[in-house]
């Protein structure tokens, strides 16, 4: 029987471990995280992004995190936890398996995405092209 999106983010989502946007802004402060931005162009030049995040579409993630691809992102081989976010959860949380798929052990999520991060009024930077 085929998968649905609902069984695909059920899936990915176990074991995964969801940060709420204060335990993000925690590890963004202590500089001990990379976070990967994975929405979509237009979302990111409308919104901005999280301070210093990579920005890397989910359409593209793979070539990002794979350090053999010539648009691989050397921060996400840093040794650092790698925290995705989207606009609600359900990219990154795709996207967080793919990367434990591909090898990388230390992943996480904001839990609520970019909408709850920003919702409550945490930092956000508007330059884009990183």
């Amino acid at each position: 029987m085929a998968q649905t999106v609902k069984d695909m983010m059920m899936a990915a989502r176990d074991g995964l471990v969801e940060l709420s946007p204060q335990e993000a802004q925690a590890r963004l402060e202590a500089d001990d995280a990379v976070f990967v931005d994975v929405r979509d162009g237009l979302e990111v030049k409308s919104s901005g992004t999280l301070p210093g995040a990579v920005v890397a579409s989910r359409g593209m993630l793979e070539f990002f995190l794979d350090p053999a691809m010539p648009m691989h992102d050397a921060r996400l081989k840093s040794g650092k936890t790698v925290i995705f976010y989207c606009a609600s959860g359900g990219r990154s949380a795709l996207s967080s398996k793919t990367a434990r798929d591909m090898g990388y052990d230390d992943v996480a999520h904001i839990a609520g995405g970019f909408g709850a991060w920003a919702g409550e009024g945490r930092p956000v930077d508007s330059g884009v092209g990183r």
